[in-house]
């Protein structure tokens, strides 16, 4: 159930963001999501792509520090109150989330993906919900 996500650090400097997304173009990585934040000097830009992979090693090969982690992508309805079914769920369990960013979907859902403090548990927590854990196959599927 776990989303393969990579993390790469960047200097807070123009250019930089777009010199990495040239380079993982022509590579032929496709970026099916991704959030950029920045920390003064420096910017944090975590990708989710269908080959996590070969997106970490075109990346570290162009010479960025770059890791990977392990997120949950979870479907929520895209209307008032989505989020809230997910956290409200977790509350009793004192699951925490280190992180979080959403894309919504023509649909009428979104996906939230998020970094909690005990992956495995959350997912397992979500999913007796009725909160639908998607993997990654279902995440970039037909």
């Amino acid at each position: 159930m776990k989303i393969r996500q990579i993390s790469v650090f960047l200097e807070n400097q123009p250019g930089r963001l777009a010199a990495l997304c040239r380079t993982l173009a022509d590579a032929g990585v496709n970026l099916s999501t991704l959030m950029l934040s920045e920390t003064g000097e420096f910017g944090l830009l975590r990708i989710i792509t269908p080959d996590a992979d070969k997106a970490r090693a075109v990346v570290e090969k162009a010479g960025y520090a770059v890791t990977a982690s392990e997120v949950l992508a979870i479907q929520v309805p895209d209307k008032p109150g989505g989020l809230a079914a997910v956290l409200t769920a977790l509350d009793p369990h004192q699951i925490s989330v280190e992180y979080m960013y959403a894309f919504a979907c023509r649909t009428g859902r979104a996906i939230m993906i998020i970094r909690f403090n005990d992956l495995d548990r959350a997912a397992d927590i979500l999913q007796k919900a009725g909160l639908k854990v998607i993997n990654t196959a279902n995440l970039f599927g037909p």
